[in-house]
This record gives structure tokens, sequence and C-alpha cells, in this order.
């Protein structure tokens, strides 16, 4: 059963009188297409230009969240390579990767390591039934024991030339289109419940809006005084 919005829809509809009719239109139509059937984790990526790509081909693809372990290495999400799509992609933070894969699991996602073993799919054969969680190793180390002895399944992309791994933002690209092509083409209820929608179109709202959080109190307190 779905979880009822705390928005105050009446606040929402004066907020988006603020934008202007196009940006409204652009925010409904991404939003109509965004889904948290997918995610990525990325554990203890070294390299910052590498997380921040993650997170632009999340956006680029319609993912609305991406899982940033963080322990071995602290922040590796920079703004001017991500481009501006950290604003749209919620992002959590995790301190251990068994902490965001409790976290996950919690939510029901499966927790699908990324890497060539021997019980691991190809992509094009990778089942979408239930929320799935890809995680991303490190750049040289790949993902940690942990993940691979945890990981409810694995996931490859065929290789046919000399080399046998790719750049951990270009193999979650290539991940990322694949599957939410074929996401698109099931009926499988991908995207955002109403309650989720109504949330990300405040925020969204809220963040394309200057002095928004000045706006909000004075809408109440003009409010408050007509009574």
């Amino acid at each position: 059963m779905e979880s009822k919005s705390m928005i105050d829809t009446d606040l929402l509809e004066h907020l988006e009188g603020l934008i202007t009719p196009r940006r409204k239109e652009l925010f409904l139509k991404i939003l109509s297409k965004r889904t948290r059937f997918l995610t990525v984790a990325l554990e203890d990526v070294y390299q910052m230009h590498n997380a921040s790509a993650v997170i632009r081909s999340c956006d680029a693809f319609g993912l609305q969240e991406a899982h940033l372990i963080e322990g071995r290495f602290g922040r590796r999400l920079d703004k001017n390579i991500a481009m501006g799509a950290q604003q749209w992609v919620d992002i959590h933070r995790h301190q251990n990767s068994k902490a965001c894969m409790d976290a996950l699991r919690t939510r029901g996602y499966r927790i699908i390591a990324t890497v060539p073993r021997v019980d691991a799919q190809p992509m094009s054969e990778f089942k979408l039934e239930t929320p799935a969680a890809l995680f991303f190793g490190t750049e040289k180390e790949g993902l940690s024991p942990e993940v691979l002895a945890e990981a409810d399944g694995a996931v490859y992309i065929p290789m046919y030339g000399f080399t046998k791994s790719l750049n951990v933002s270009v193999a979650a690209a290539i991940l990322l289109q694949d599957l939410r092509g074929r996401l698109n083409a099931t009926d499988l209820e991908w995207g955002l419940s109403e309650c989720d929608l109504l949330e990300k179109r405040m925020d969204w709202t809220c963040r394309t809006i200057h002095s928004a959080e000045e706006i909000i109190k004075r809408y109440y307190r003009q409010k408050s005084e007509s009574g």
C-alpha cells in the first residue's frame, strides 16, 4: 500500500506558477520516464571523474537514484563532471558495502555484481523481474569479496577483443542503456509512484527557483494572515 504524500499540493501549484510552463512541462515529461526499479551502487571508486560520469548516465537513462560507498576514499563526486546531474538524481551515501546492501535489500532490491564470474549472465540474458541494484567496483580491484559473496546474482558485458575489462563509467553506461531499453518493453510497474512524483516535482521546482525557502516562508505567512 502506497504511503500518502506529505506534499502540500497548493504550495506546489503556487511554486510551479513561478517557473515557466516550458520548464514545468519538461519536469513532468522527464519524471514520467523516471524509475527506481534499477539503481547503481559504486563501491569505493577512486577516480572522481568516473563516479561523476556514472551519475550522468543514471540521469541520462532515467534512473532516479544512485548509491555511493565511500568508506575508503571519501566523497567521489565532481559536480563539474556530473554537469548538474547530481541535482536530478537522488544520491545516497554509505560508509561501507554491508550498510549499502542491507539498505537496498530492505527496500526489495536484488544485489547484482557486475563481474564476469562463472555464474554471471551476459547482459542480454539478465532477467528483469524484480528491482535490481547493480554494483560496480574499483577500477583496478573490482568488487570486494564481501559484495561478491553476498550478491544475489552477477551480470557481465560480453567482449570479443584482447581487452577484457572496461572503464567503470563506460561499463555502467553500456549496461544501463541495455537494461533500461529492455525495461521499457516490459509490462512491469517501473515508474515512480504518485507520492514519489509529487515529491520530485516539489524538489525539482524548489531547486529551480531562486530563494525558494524564503518564498515558501512568505507563502505560509500570508496564508496564516489571511485566515
